[in-house]
């Protein structure tokens, strides 16, 4: 006999075959050749675990070339030879007789072996194959007839496709990615939360259906044919069915608990220990809870409510569901921007993801216990339903694994991570996001739907604004829908290009549109999560970071800093830190350079990578050096208390950041030596400035009494002037404490310290004090003193100081190291040689930055009696002046202090020493200028004449400066008239003749002053007078005097010939003393003597010019304006250049 394949017939041609003694026979599986219940070779036996199913018992690898037919068969097959069956046709045979298990069995193993079947792969991944020909399920006697549930699939000429239920899994054999559930460990979870939504909904529809059908097949346990009998007879009950009992146990049990009978219900609860009475879904699945007893017990009388009208709340929550009452429970009020939205949406996500978590583990326990009811209940399938579940509770495994990753990641990415920022220092740097939630639209963009109902919602709501509007350039009201469309949307290439229309949807946004945009982008980024936000998002900014628009770079700049919290902190610290510095660098826009440095500034509050400390640092100092002043504000007001708090959590503030700004300034005052660079200095100096907050909460956050900290009782508030004014909320110190309450608790602690304990083991408060102050006070007693601008820069920064770290740091630290410097005692205040360090820039810098930060009356009498000392240490030991005079600058310039100074200077005026005299006549000059007219009557003018009538003649030649500054500056006539006196009687006086030195500083006084003084004045009384030294000093013999006398004349007279003269003026005072001091120089000096003849020469041009205007406009009167003009213009003969001054008006 031939060898036969049993592969090759059908279940129909095997019984024409078979005789009909062999139809009693028992069939043998295919799997082992066990016998099986008749027409059903899947079934097992019944006491059996699920079996599997091996192909053959005797069989080779799957990636051998065929299965061998062993002798084991028939014994009519015993001697012959051994046939080799194609892979393919085994497997065509089997889809043919319907062994799809057996299949798909065979398909995994090919495929493991890395063999795949074209025909086994094309079967599997078709859906069509497994779906019913109608929507309604089959009936119980086509699933349980005698052929078992898949015999009505074999019949020949039958549909081929399996009657199944079709798996509400959405992924078939081939469509799953069988490396996402690999343990290689290797490749990077790139899962889409929107994908693991959609799988979860379906792996939530199908456990629904399986719940629905186990519950229905419980219910029908009992006989349909024992039901009958019981309701034909009446009289006899229906037995409790098991839904039943259990639903009456836990009744019974709950009331029991409720009642207090514990010691019952705990009995009660052994007798039944199949049951768990702490969960009701125990009772059945898809199984509404029932009322309690006692409710029952009431309503036994009337209907009881539907279980429609109820909620179980001990049931799964579907994501959807969960949305539309948070969109339906949203207050109408607007949201707001910072930390209440953040910290709601946080709240929320979490406790979302937490109840989906919790919800799906208990599913998850549930089906573990039903599987080893599946046998019991569907005895029929329990194969085909065991591995069902099993394929959708490792699905369920994987998914779950996903979404608590996916927590996990958002709930480190929303937030500051490790970095322990006080909430308010978040709200704070997180208002410095340009973000808009307080209009309609606003809100609309910040609350993006999460599934199709909303989506739908949202259309409504924003579809009346987009239609009439889109046309007329308002198109932010697309933002809505470009967003929603962009996070649900399956497809990466279509939310690719949404996401670059959002990004390009307005030609050049204004500040309202981007600030929309960016609102949408970060309600966007809440969504997706952090996984997509890099992916989808930042490409879209690295595309526009050169646009050639500045606005859509500024939406870029602005993005990078509005997205930081939800990117991942990797990308944080490289990517998109790049991406900013380079636009540093490189954007020539002051706006988007700005934008820049406030985003850098919010990622410094997210980053924690301490390797990125440098690239900070050199970042800070980069945008402290950007020409534009606006950059530079951004830079105090964001970025640097943010690189502070990063460094103070470092512990590097104190250590590494202000030691590394001081070493710059001090190499700087070394390379100053030939020239300071007053810019950088400000740069360093301003930095040091802002750092002062962060260093004081470092030290308050870090003294010996943290630990007696008590917020409750009564706390004083804190004053309002005890701390500068902050340039922003971050410098404010109760943002970087935390609350103004915990602020005010330190800051008692803080004084009694210092006041009574002292500073023993406070570490940092000791590097202040020992380190950074002698430090600070070495550099200023290095800086040049005439330099105003650095003196008021540290002058300020000082007082900031100070101001920050209070009274009794400032009285008992700072003060007395810079009394040890200066050494202002008794016995070194009149000697004759001099200090040098009160020659230094310690002086003003001690004075207007130390002495000033508190106004009371002890304070003001020290600075008083600080300026005493100096202005007469000064003055007896011949030393220069200058850093008296800069503390008179800059105390002067803020009225508040021109009483002390006019105090200061009287004590001067009646001192005993002439050279004290002397100083306080030329510190008026310095205070006049500032000083209101009221004052200067009555205090500056009366002080000068008594100072006037000095006996020592040189206390009256330092009063001059001071009285032309008064005619400089003053406009009331009868002060003017008594200064007019007063410099006429030096003049005139006979005593004052051979005064060499009173004619030099009258002369540089008119020079400095005349420019400026009231025309009146200049004509009436400088240049005559000048006019009358000029040719005095034509006669003087001696020629030194001579030459002193002739190089300020001529330093006059050149400032002098740029003011309008009268031709009177000019004829006989101002041309007359050019010549005479013409005459002088020809014998002095030929360079300056070349520069008078032009002077002279253009000055009789100037005169001749004015007498042709005046002619040429009288010969007009009574005749044709527009003739006579142009032919009396034809007469002169000047150039062009003086034909300018025909025209000059008289000012």
């Amino acid at each position: 006999m031939a060898s036969v394949n049993p592969f090759n017939l059908s279940d129909s041609e095997e019984e024409a075959e078979r005789g009909p003694n062999e139809t009693a026979d028992t069939e043998r599986s295919p799997s082992d050749g066990a016998p099986g219940p008749p027409g059903n070779p899947f079934s097992p036996p019944a006491d059996a675990e699920p079996p599997a199913l091996p192909l053959s018992g005797n069989r080779t690898s799957p990636s051998g070339e065929g299965i061998c037919v062993s002798a084991s068969a028939p014994t009519a097959m015993a001697g012959t030879a051994e046939t080799r069956i194609s892979v393919d046709g085994i497997a065509a045979q089997l889809l043919k007789d319907q062994y799809i298990l057996t299949a798909l069995e065979f398909h995994t193993e090919l495929l493991e072996a890395g063999r795949e079947l074209p025909r086994l792969r094309d079967y599997f991944s078709n859906p069509g194959n497994f779906e019913r020909q109608s929507g309604t399920p089959p009936a119980k006697d086509q699933v349980l007839g005698p052929g078992g549930p898949l015999s009505e699939c074999g019949s020949a000429g039958g549909d081929h496709r399996l009657l199944l239920n079709r798996a509400g899994s959405i992924s078939t054999l081939d469509s799953l990615d069988f490396a996402r559930y690999s343990d290689d460990g290797n490749r990077e979870t790139d899962e889409r939360v929107a994908v693991l939504e959609f799988e979860l909904r379906k792996a939530k529809e199908t456990i629904q259906a399986l719940r629905a059908n186990l519950t229905q097949a419980a219910e029908s346990e009992i006989p349909s044919q024992e039901r009958k009998n019981f309701k034909s007879s009446p009289d006899i009950q229906e037995p409790i069915r098991p839904l039943e009992k259990r639903a009456l146990n836990f009744l019974v049990n709950e009331y029991l608990l409720k009642n207090e009978y514990k010691l019952s219900s705990i009995t009660f609860s052994d007798e039944n220990d199949d049951q768990d009475f702490e969960l009701w879904d125990d009772v059945g699945l898809n199984i509404p809870k029932p009322p309690d007893l006692l409710q029952l017990y009431r309503n036994c009388g009337s209907s009881l409510t539907s279980p429609r009208e109820r909620v179980d709340a001990s049931v799964g929550v579907d994501l959807g569901d969960l949305s539309e009452i948070r969109f339906a429970q949203e207050p109408v009020k607007k949201p707001d921007l910072s930390q209440q939205v953040l910290v709601q949406e946080l709240e929320y996500q979490l406790n979302l993801l937490s109840g989906e978590k919790q919800s799906l583990a208990d599913q998850i326990k549930k089906l573990q216990r039903c599987l080893h009811e599946l046998t019991a209940v569907w005895p029929f399938g329990s194969l085909l339903c065991y591995l069902a579940v099993r394929a959708i509770y490792e699905l369920l495994m994987t998914l779950i694994a996903n979404v608590m990753d996916s927590t996990v990641t958002t709930d480190s990415n929303f937030g500051f991570g490790s970095r322990k920022l006080s909430p308010a220092f978040q709200q704070a740097l997180l208002s410095f996001c340009r973000m808009c939630s307080d209009s309609r639209l606003g809100a609309e963009v910040s609350r993006i739907a999460d599934n199709e109902d909303s989506v739908m919602l949202m259309l409504g709501r924003c579809l009346p604004h987009i239609v009439p509007n889109v046309l007329l350039a308002k198109r932010e009201e697309l933002i809505p829908l470009i967003l929603c469309t962009a996070c649900l949307h399956p497809e990466p290439k279509e939310r690719d290009q949404l996401l670059h229309i959002l990004f390009n949807l307005i030609k050049r946004p204004d500040d309202e549109q981007r600030q929309m945009i960016l609102t949408g982008c970060v309600a966007f980024a809440r969504h997706v999560g952090p996984t997509r936000v890099e992916a989808e998002l930042l490409p879209q900014c690295w595309e526009q970071i050169n646009h050639k628009y500045p606005e859509r770079r500024l939406l870029v700049a602005e993005a990078c800093g509005a997205l930081a919290p939800y990117l991942p902190k990797e990308i944080r610290s490289s990517l998109v830190l790049s991406m900013l510095q380079q636009m540093l660098t490189e954007d020539k826009a002051d706006m988007v350079r700005e934008a820049v440095v406030k985003s850098l500034g919010i990622i410094m509050g997210y980053i924690d990578d301490s390797d990125k400390y440098s690239q900070g640092f050199e970042l800070m100092l980069l945008s402290l050096g950007d020409p534009s002043e606006r950059v530079v504000n951004a830079v105090h007001q964001v970025f640097i208390p943010a690189f502070a708090a990063w460094t103070t959590e470092l512990g590097t503030l104190h250590t590494a950041l202000i030691p590394s700004l001081l070493a710059r300034i001090e190499k700087l005052l070394k390379q100053g030596e030939r020239g300071l660079d007053e810019h950088k200095l400000h740069i360093f100096l301003s930095a040091l400035q802002s750092l002062t907050p962060p260093l004081f909460a470092v030290v308050l956050q870090n003294a010996p009494f943290t630990s007696r900290v008590k917020l409750h009782g009564d706390i004083p508030a804190i004053e309002v002037t005890r701390f500068p004014r902050p340039a922003s909320p971050l410098q404010d110190m109760a943002t970087i404490i935390g609350s103004r309450e915990m602020l005010s608790a330190l800051l008692l602690l803080y004084d009694h310290q210092l006041e009574h304990e002292g500073t023993t083991g406070w570490g940092s408060l000791l590097w202040v004090v020992n380190q950074l102050l002698p430090q600070l006070i070495e550099i200023v007693g290095r800086i040049n003193v005439t330099s105003s601008t650095c003196v008021h820069e540290f002058s300020r920064f000082f007082w900031r100081f100070c101001r920050t770290f209070g009274k009794i740091f400032t009285n008992t630290k700072v003060k007395p190291q810079f009394q040890e410097i200066l050494r202002l005692s008794e016995e070194n205040v009149d000697a004759s040689a001099g200090n040098g360090i009160l020659t230094k820039a310690t002086v003003p810098i001690y004075a207007t930055g130390v002495l000033t930060c508190y106004n009371q009356e002890e304070d003001r009498k020290l600075l008083v009696g600080f300026l005493e000392d100096v202005m007469t240490a000064l003055s007896l030991s011949h030393a220069p002046l200058d850093s008296l005079k800069a503390s008179f600058v800059e105390l002067g310039a803020n009225p508040v202090y021109h009483e002390l100074l006019l105090t200061v200077l009287w004590y001067g005026v009646v001192h005993t020493s002439a050279l004290v005299r002397c100083t306080a006549a030329r510190m008026f000059e310095l205070l006049v200028k500032g000083v209101n007219e009221t004052l200067v009557a009555q205090r500056v003018v009366p002080a000068l004449i008594t100072l006037s009538s000095d006996p020592e003649i040189s206390v009256r030649i330092s009063t001059i400066p001071a009285f032309g500054t008064i005619m400089e500056t003053v406009t009331q006539k009868e002060l003017l008239e008594r200064v007019k006196m007063q410099l006429a009687s030096f003049l005139e006086d006979p005593q004052y003749q051979d005064q060499h030195s009173l004619h030099m500083e009258i002369i540089r006084t008119f020079g400095r002053v005349g420019p400026n003084a009231e025309p009146r004045f200049r004509d009436d009384f400088v240049l005559p007078h000048l006019h009358k030294l000029a040719l005095a000093n034509n006669s003087q013999s001696v020629e030194s005097k001579k030459i002193d006398i002739s190089i300020h004349l001529f330093e006059a007279y050149s400032a002098l010939s740029c003011c309008f003269i009268s031709e009177e003026v000019m004829v006989n005072h101002f041309l007359p003393g050019l010549r005479c001091l013409h005459a002088d120089m020809e014998q002095l000096s030929q360079e300056h003597e070349v520069i008078l003849s032009s002077m002279i020469k253009e000055c009789e041009i100037k005169v001749e010019n004015r007498g042709i205007s005046i002619s040429i406009a009288s010969s007009l009167v009574g005749e044709d304006a527009k003739t006579k003009f142009l032919s009396k213009m034809g007469q002169l003969t000047t150039s062009g250049a003086m034909l300018a001054n025909v025209f000059q008006r008289k000012k």
